[in-house]
């Protein structure tokens, strides 16, 4: 009887443990949620940690948009200097055909002056001449090559093809050097003045020299 009553017993436990059971597992759902919500408040772990993560993203992309604006600028300065490189080869590439232009220019007034270009043939034999006569100390026979006046035909013709083939500044003053050196050295065989002379026929010498390379015509000059 009393095995009976216990089997009964163990047939029904689980029927009347059930209400029992789910009441059980309600505490302790709650008590789980109540866990989880202290351990959430005393936790040193921060609270939001989405929240967080949304500030760090805003600073990788202030980050991100401070270093793109820095190269944008870069790129901008690369592209100016790459405009400017551009202008200054421009400017390079034009004074170059000018300078082209002027020299064909040059070479055709010379190529068309060969009565200016025998005017000057004779100066510089005559300056050779003069010369040889100054290492001698033969101002006499200087005196006979270049004569007594300064304004000698010979001279004006001179003077004339000089300014004719002369186009640049720098040319006309060296010109300018050349005819008042040759008026020194007349004047001063005239007087018979060996060092006054002497100086006077380095002056022209050399000045004729720098002219004729000035201009182009070193080339086309026999005794420079």
């Amino acid at each position: 009887m009393a095995a009976t009553f216990v089997s009964n017993a163990s047939t029904f436990l689980p029927s009347l443990s059930s209400p029992s059971s789910a009441t059980s597992s309600s505490v302790h759902a709650q008590n789980q949620r109540q866990l989880v919500v202290c351990k959430a408040v005393n936790s040193d772990e921060p609270p939001f940690p989405a929240l967080v993560l949304s500030k760090r993203n805003l600073s990788i992309g202030l980050t991100t948009t401070f270093l793109i604006s820095l190269a944008g600028k870069g790129l901008c300065s690369d592209a100016n200097a790459a405009i400017l490189e551009a202008d200054d080869d421009i400017e390079l590439l034009e004074k170059v055909k000018k300078d082209r232009q002027k020299r064909l220019e040059k070479q055709s007034v010379i190529s068309s002056s060969d009565k200016e270009k025998g005017y000057l043939q004779d100066l510089v034999y005559k300056l050779s001449k003069v010369g040889q006569a100054i290492e001698k100390n033969d101002l006499p026979t200087a005196a006979s090559v270049l004569g007594e006046k300064s304004d000698a035909e010979w001279v004006k013709k001179t003077n004339a093809a000089l300014a004719k083939l002369s186009s640049s500044p720098e040319e006309k003053a060296e010109a300018d050097t050349v005819n008042s050196s040759l008026s020194t050295l007349i004047s001063s065989v005239s007087q018979k003045d060996i060092k006054a002379s002497t100086i006077a026929f380095v002056a022209s010498a050399n000045a004729l020299e720098k002219w004729t390379l000035l201009t182009g015509l070193a080339g086309q000059l026999k005794g420079l």
